[in-house]
């Protein structure tokens, strides 16, 4: 299926590892200029080289490495105005900039503090909502965009309080979004990615294994579980999800969210 995509223009947050790269891979494949964003700017230049050097013609991807802190709005907007100025206009935004789950133990309400639970909410949703904000004039203009927040699956399970908040707050303002921008021939949804295999799983197995004295192969396994796979999904197989809802062919999905996780055992939504 052609995804109608080329020549496209993206931004994709979070860009230099994890889901937010594999994303920016994927819409390259398709044949979108991309910028990717983070804020570490030796790694987000390593991301955009990678992405480049992968392409099928490297002379051909467009790849812009643009640095900002999702935290901040003047960030953001310089961010924006340069990728409008450098590649001409943005169609599509992945806001992917966020702190990953499942690394640290998740806290006791007794041991919660204030400044974990707004830290959480500053980055991934007004984060993101700096962002929608930026880009959506750009977008109505031209009456066309698509904006894909990725949030996870912990807005549909308890066990972890910050995760839960930043996640459902992720899916209402998703919702909030596509009904104003919906008019505008822009499309927003939500997705949510489970236990996902990226460059740190390694790293986060090894750690576990040696916290608890098990083997990788049983922490992995123990991982897996959680999905109706039975094994945690990649970080590739999420983003061509998030490609093909940030392409044309996806005008009938707009304020719903989409689980991509490999399923999520034990829950029934409708």
């Amino acid at each position: 299926m052609d995804l109608g995509l080329t020549g496209h223009r993206a931004i994709v947050t979070g860009g230099s590892r994890g889901i937010g790269l594999a994303v920016a891979r994927g819409l390259v494949a398709e044949g979108a200029a991309v910028a990717v964003v983070a804020r570490n700017a030796e790694d987000l230049d390593a991301a955009a080289a990678g992405l480049r050097a992968a392409a099928a013609d490297a002379t051909d991807a467009t790849v812009l490495a643009a640095t900002a802190d999702t935290t901040d709005d003047a960030s953001v907007r310089a961010m924006v105005d340069r990728v409008v100025a450098e590649l001409g206009g943005v169609q599509i935004l992945v806001n992917a900039a966020a702190r990953p789950a499942g690394g640290a133990p998740i806290p006791s309400l007794a041991e919660l503090t204030d400044a974990a639970v707004l830290d959480d909410f500053d980055t991934k949703v007004m984060g993101y909502l700096r962002c929608a904000r930026a880009v959506a004039p750009h977008m109505i203009a031209q009456s066309w965009g698509r904006i894909v927040n990725i949030s996870g699956l912990n807005a549909r399970r308890t066990g972890s309080i910050p995760g839960t908040i930043r996640n459902v707050a992720v899916a209402a303002l998703t919702a909030n979004l596509a009904d104003e921008l919906g008019p505008h021939g822009i499309g927003v949804t939500v997705v949510h990615p489970g236990m996902v295999e990226t460059e740190r799983t390694p790293r986060m197995i090894a750690d576990r294994g040696a916290a608890t004295g098990r083997s990788e192969d049983e922490v992995r396994a123990d991982l897996g579980r959680g999905s109706s796979l039975g094994r945690m999904v990649t970080a590739a197989e999420v983003a061509d999800v998030v490609v093909f809802l940030a392409s044309p062919r996806a005008v009938a999905v707009s304020g719903d969210a989409v689980g991509a996780g490999g399923g999520n055992r034990g829950t029934a939504h409708y």
